[in-house]
């Protein structure tokens, strides 16, 4: 597994090697000796699988609130997604920056996202599954977002806010000014 870090800290890119022959392939996804060398040290208690049927589909961008933080390690199965992390650790010198990786089911890349972030992406193609694993159980009354196009974090999305298909919910979160403090 090749891991490397991005521009804010904490959040990992990690690349497994992959064996192919004439059968397919084979990748060892997730190896927590690999994840404990890098710092993760943590384990997991949930993992999740969501399914976006719509090129365009914005999930995001959601965090959890202390005590439920939840640190993130996600991948997509199928499709592809541009995944998007956001700094929302106020005493961070990256706070509100952000982070964009594309991960696909081909180039089987995954993103480590440490709690203190939120956490989104979009579907670049027609049915995008995505699995990722959270550090802790999800509490509805810790969940928080903040708008996925705030022109403040300045992401480059790749649709509009007239072609994104978004939740209601993700349709009325906060702009980042509006959040207040949280981590």
């Amino acid at each position: 597994m090749d891991v490397r870090r991005t521009k804010l800290a904490g959040v990992l890119v990690i690349v497994p090697a992959r064996f192919e022959d004439a059968r397919g392939f084979f990748a060892p996804v997730f190896q927590q000796r690999v994840l404990e060398a890098a710092g993760v040290t943590h384990g997991w208690v949930q993992e999740n699988q969501s399914l976006s049927r719509r090129k365009g589909t914005v999930r995001g961008l959601h965090f959890q609130r202390p005590p439920f933080t939840q640190a993130k390690l996600v991948r997509v199965v199928r499709g592809a997604a541009l995944d998007v992390c956001v700094d929302l650790r106020r005493t961070s010198p990256t706070y509100a920056q952000h982070t964009t990786v594309e991960l696909t089911a081909e180039n089987l890349t995954q993103v480590y996202i440490p709690p203190g972030f939120a956490h989104g992406f979009c579907a670049l193609s027609d049915d995008v599954e995505v699995l990722y694993k959270v550090s802790a159980d999800w509490s509805p009354a810790h969940e928080g977002g903040v708008m996925w196009n705030d022109a403040a974090l300045g992401i480059d999305w790749p649709v509009t806010a007239d072609e994104a298909v978004l939740s209601d919910k993700d349709r009325v979160l906060p702009p980042l000014a509006e959040l207040g403090p949280i981590f």
